[in-house]
């Protein structure tokens, strides 16, 4: 092949760079040695076409559709491929015949690689899950977002999952020096000379995304005119101009991941936790107010009493946000969560939250004791309810007398820990409870 018929090849519609290095074996796959690397269960299933019922999961560009590419070349069975986003009921109901078919007349079993099988409903996906337990049909599952969450739970146990991690940029670029070299499907047949800068940097900005860096890097080789000598040169000015930053995507369970490491972060008393939420509304796009809110929750939850102003800073952020909005409540967030951060940390809220409704769960009522019901109406003493003590008549504004429901009389929910002001109250407690 030359330049002229490569340049045809493209304008009439040939496939792409990525496309043409998709691997087909083992060998060339690059990535995810802990599933697919020697000896791994993976590898050995491919490899001895036994590969049944599997699930893979992970972040756009990890290789999962290219895996199962790579086992339908291996397997001596049917290979069928359906995506989830058009296949209906009727589709899956017309594989299953078919499959039923190959199995009874030929022996031959059938090989169902679903992709994106996080959009197939639950009755698309009921309507599959038969098949499989009855082994017509071996089902490969592709999904980005977390199973456990979108796949029927029927389906998951009969599948083995396998989590696909991120690509990073060492994988981009030994995609990209393959391609450089590979005269047949790769760009190995053009004069190409390739700064070493501008490989570093498509593979910098592609961020593991490898068919993101080899469609960067044809484009480079396509629209650089040759020189003088006929060589064509990609320099560094060329491959800035041939890719840019990335939009970053947050899916429903990155969205998750990334709040929940936000969460975490102000439990731990890290300053990680302004990362994340920088990270997820200036990179991913998300609404500050789920941030602000799980905020208000964990000044509550991980902080409490310890240092009640976390909650008045945390409202009064989102105060601020629904007043004024971006870009200039970013500093009252950001404050917010620092204080959230520095705070002392105490869950005894959460504690004392937890004790009650097991309490009450045992206990199944709560009767209200004689001396704490209304007694504002004529024939009260009469029924018994009188005998309530008033605090601010007994000195240090406190008498002891019970309050808890009598099935619960003699106990104690809320424990003050020693932590910021809670120390305070726990000797408060100590104190009341010395004088009974």
């Amino acid at each position: 092949m030359d330049l002229f018929t490569y340049q045809m090849n493209q304008d009439s519609g040939a496939k792409l760079l990525a496309d043409r290095m998709r691997p087909r074996t083992l060998e060339e796959y690059i990535g995810q040695e802990h599933i697919v690397g020697p000896g791994r269960l993976l590898r050995r299933a491919i490899e001895a076409d036994r590969v049944s019922s599997i699930l893979l999961y992970g972040p756009p560009g990890t290789g999962k559709t290219t895996l199962a590419h790579i086992i339908s070349q291996r397997t001596q069975g049917v290979f069928v491929k359906l995506n989830a986003v058009e296949a209906s009921v009727k589709d899956v109901r017309e594989v299953i015949e078919q499959a039923e078919a190959n199995k009874a007349m030929y022996g031959r079993k059938t090989i169902l690689f679903l992709d994106e099988v996080h959009r197939f409903n639950s009755a698309r996906q009921d309507a599959l899950l038969p098949a499989v337990e009855q082994g017509v049909i071996i089902f490969i599952g592709a999904t980005t977002e977390n199973p456990y969450h979108h796949v029927n739970g029927a389906l998951l146990s009969r599948s083995t999952l396998f989590q696909l991690e991120a690509l990073n940029r060492d994988h981009s670029l030994i995609a990209m020096h393959r391609a450089l070299a590979d005269s047949d499907r790769g760009l190995g047949f053009l004069p190409l000379d390739v700064e070493e800068a501008a490989i570093q940097h498509i593979a910098n900005m592609a961020n593991g995304d490898i068919r993101r860096a080899l469609n960067a890097l044809e484009l480079a080789a396509l629209t650089t005119s040759p020189s003088a000598d006929g060589r064509i040169r990609v320099t560094l000015d060329v491959a800035e101009e041939s890719i840019r930053k990335p939009r970053l995507q947050a899916d429903e369970s990155t969205q998750y991941d990334v709040l929940s490491a936000f969460h975490k972060s102000l439990r731990g008393s890290s300053d990680a936790a302004l990362v994340w939420y920088v990270y997820a509304v200036d990179k991913l796009g998300m609404d500050p107010m789920t941030f602000l809110r799980r905020l208000i929750v964990c000044c509550s939850e991980d902080i409490g009493l310890a240092n009640p102003q976390a909650m008045v800073q945390a409202v009064t952020a989102m105060d601020a946000y629904q007043k004024i909005g971006l870009p200039e409540a970013q500093y009252n967030i950001a404050q917010a969560i620092l204080f959230a951060v520095e705070s002392p940390k105490s869950n005894a809220v959460a504690v004392a939250l937890g004790n009650v409704q097991s309490a009450l769960s045992q206990t199944g009522k709560a009767t209200v004791p004689m001396h704490l019901r209304d007694a504002h109406y004529k024939g009260a003493a009469t029924l018994g309810h009188k005998g309530y003590q008033y605090p601010h008549d007994y000195p240090g504004h406190y008498v002891d007398q019970a309050y808890m429901p009598e099935e619960m009389e003699g106990r104690h929910v809320y424990h003050a820990t020693e932590q910021g002001m809670e120390d305070k109250i726990r000797q408060n407690q100590e104190r009341r409870r010395r004088r009974k």
